[in-house]
């Protein structure tokens, strides 16, 4: 397994122009490695809708290609979204930071962490380009590959969990947040 910050410190090697959606633990690790109005830090009052939220960026604004990171617990939350982001030919890639844990809400175990084969169920959902890392190194090899070409595609990260971690704060208000992301779209229609 690899640690969220080892993981964190690939994509950013790694993202060129995508828009990186973050919520949960990541939300407070991301800022670390990047922080520019294509960053974006989604933390809902409900957990796992930033697939959705991704999703809907990529069809409201043609030609702009979104990360999205979502730990277990969130997606096992709205599973149904990997079969609804199969039906479309768009650049979103999920990024899976599964970490067998609820991290941010008190550490306690993801239902089925252990028998849950979610790169099996993104498969299931119709999704073709599927991959799933444990170590840094694979991830570092193979990330170029994941986060280019057509989408959706689909990552899962084997991240080590952390016990005590309390929920992370937006680096900035959402209005914030939502000025410098539509400077993004607004700078990429030129």
């Amino acid at each position: 397994m690899m640690e969220l910050d080892e993981a964190l410190e690939v994509l950013a090697a790694t993202r060129g122009e995508h828009i990186v959606m973050t919520t949960m633990s990541s939300v407070g690790a991301w800022p670390k490695f990047s922080d520019t109005p294509r960053d974006f830090a989604y933390l809902p009052s409900s957990m796992g809708q930033v697939v959705p939220l991704g999703l809907g960026l990529a069809l409201a604004q043609q030609g702009l290609s979104v990360i999205v990171l979502s730990g277990d617990g969130s997606l096992l939350m709205n599973l149904g979204c990997l079969v609804t982001l199969a039906c479309h030919s768009v650049p979103v890639r999920v990024l899976l930071l599964n970490n067998g844990l609820y991290e941010v809400t008190g550490g306690q175990a993801v239902a089925g962490a252990s028998r849950t084969n979610y790169a099996g169920i993104a498969r299931a959902s119709g999704m073709d380009r599927v991959y799933s890392f444990t170590s840094k190194a694979d991830w570092q090899r193979n990330a170029e590959e994941c986060l280019s070409g057509p989408g959706p595609v689909f990552v899962e990260l084997q991240i080590r969990g952390k016990l005590g971690e309390a929920t992370p704060s937006a680096p900035r208000g959402m209005a914030e947040q939502i000025a410098r992301l539509q400077s993004t779209w607004q700078h990429h229609a030129e």
